[in-house]
């Protein structure tokens, strides 16, 4: 079902359009359709691009080079995106950071890290989750104690996905742990290229380096990198999240890979006949376009509810919870709609500058290591157990 908007907002959707047919790489939109690795070289080939259009990111205030794009354009973009194949821009600076720093951050920290992060000169990462602190957040134990004009960091983190690109990483760090344990913690920034910051990589179940654990000892940060007010960061960091679940809604690359199962239900064959002609697999299919349907709708009602009130609230945890199970499900239905092809398991095939030849048809060689990597979707970011919690809680004042 195509999606309703506007004569404004229409013409920026066309305008969006226009610009993803020109400027998107096809190798690039080929490798994400797929599901085939992106380098770090390659995802900053993107970002350079949007960052030359301004759309880098876009619903940042214009006085700090952003767009201010309405929450509604802003949804479009990753909705046309999405639909597009677009690489995904790395959003632990410019979508999970910066929305922190522009609420809470002095107008110093403004000036000075958001620049970095449109200009390419940071590659952030998100230290939050520890071995014992995961959907417990308010658990961690990474300790920071002030010398002088620094805070010395001790502790873990772990799950820290492209640590080994990183520069900086944003951390909650306890700062107190003579109260309550939210009320103990701060956010501060760190510089990982420095002595006492060791990343030692996590091989996820699609043989893929993505996360990592982070180790501390005696690393360093100025009492200038403090976020907000000491102790105060749990705060800071419920802020974040909402942020970072909105955006797991996913409905624009959830309907590119719903059309690409499409595609391959019409191709693959069972006896004699296309797949999607098979009642089971039909229902299965039919069941997910209808709960796809149904999210984009209650992320419009999300969008529009935002834009009237200002920032996401607790129905980010809808989203989150919907959109990840649906990407889990789109995934485990077109890996039983390759039959076969979906066995082999050809890790050489997706990365970059590989010439290997992949077992079966091109559509098929990511969708295995798709599959394996969706696993984690239900759980980061908060898992959906506690999600569900704050539905409960928050929403249905259960």
């Amino acid at each position: 079902m195509e999606l309703a908007f506007g004569a404004q907002d229409e013409a920026f959707r066309q305008e969006v359009r226009a610009f993803l047919a020109e400027k998107l790489p096809a190798e690039l939109a080929e490798r994400v359709r797929h599901g085939k690795t992106l380098g770090k070289a390659q995802t900053e080939r993107w970002q350079a691009i949007l960052s030359e259009r301004g759309w880098l990111a876009p619903d940042w205030p214009k006085a700090y080079g952003g767009q201010e794009w309405t929450v509604t354009q802003r949804f479009i973009w990753d909705y046309e995106a999405g639909l597009a194949n677009a690489p995904p821009v790395i959003a632990f600076g410019l979508k999970m950071l910066a929305p922190v720093l522009l609420k809470y951050g002095s107008e110093d920290q403004r000036r000075y890290w958001l620049p970095r992060m449109l200009n390419g000169q940071d590659w952030w990462c998100q230290g939050y989750s520890e071995p014992g602190a995961g959907s417990d957040l308010a658990g961690v134990k990474t300790t920071a104690v002030r010398e002088g004009g620094e805070y010395v960091i001790n502790g873990q983190k772990t799950w820290t996905s492209y640590a080994q690109h990183a520069n900086m990483i944003f951390c909650l760090v306890r700062t107190d742990a003579s109260g309550k344990k939210q009320d103990g913690i701060s956010f501060i920034l760190v510089d990982m290229d420095q002595p006492g910051v060791e990343v030692r990589p996590i091989i996820t179940l699609d043989g893929e380096h993505e996360v990592n654990e982070v180790f501390f000892t005696n690393a360093r940060a100025p009492v200038a990198n403090l976020v907000g007010e000491e102790n105060k960061g749990w705060t800071y960091a419920k802020y974040l999240l909402t942020y970072e679940r909105t955006q797991m809604a996913m409905v624009g690359g959830s309907s590119a890979s719903l059309e690409l199962l499409r595609e391959i239900a019409q191709t693959e064959t069972k006896r004699g006949r296309p797949l999607a002609e098979d009642p089971y697999f039909a229902a299965r299919l039919a069941k997910l376009e209808i709960e796809l349907e149904n999210l984009k709708t209650t992320t419009l009602r999300v969008v529009a509810a935002s834009a009237a009130g200002g920032g996401p609230g607790p129905e980010s945890s809808m989203l989150k919870v919907k959109g990840t199970e649906i990407r889990q499900e789109i995934l485990s239905l077109t890996r039983r709609a390759l039959g076969p092809y979906a066995v082999p398991y050809q890790r050489k095939v997706l990365e970059p500058g590989s010439n290997t030849e992949p077992v079966g048809p091109d559509y098929g060689v990511g969708v295995t290591a798709s599959y394996l990597n969706a696993r984690k979707l239900t759980i980061y970011g908060g898992s959906n157990e506690v999600q569900r919690n704050i539905i409960t809680k928050a929403i249905l004042k259960l």
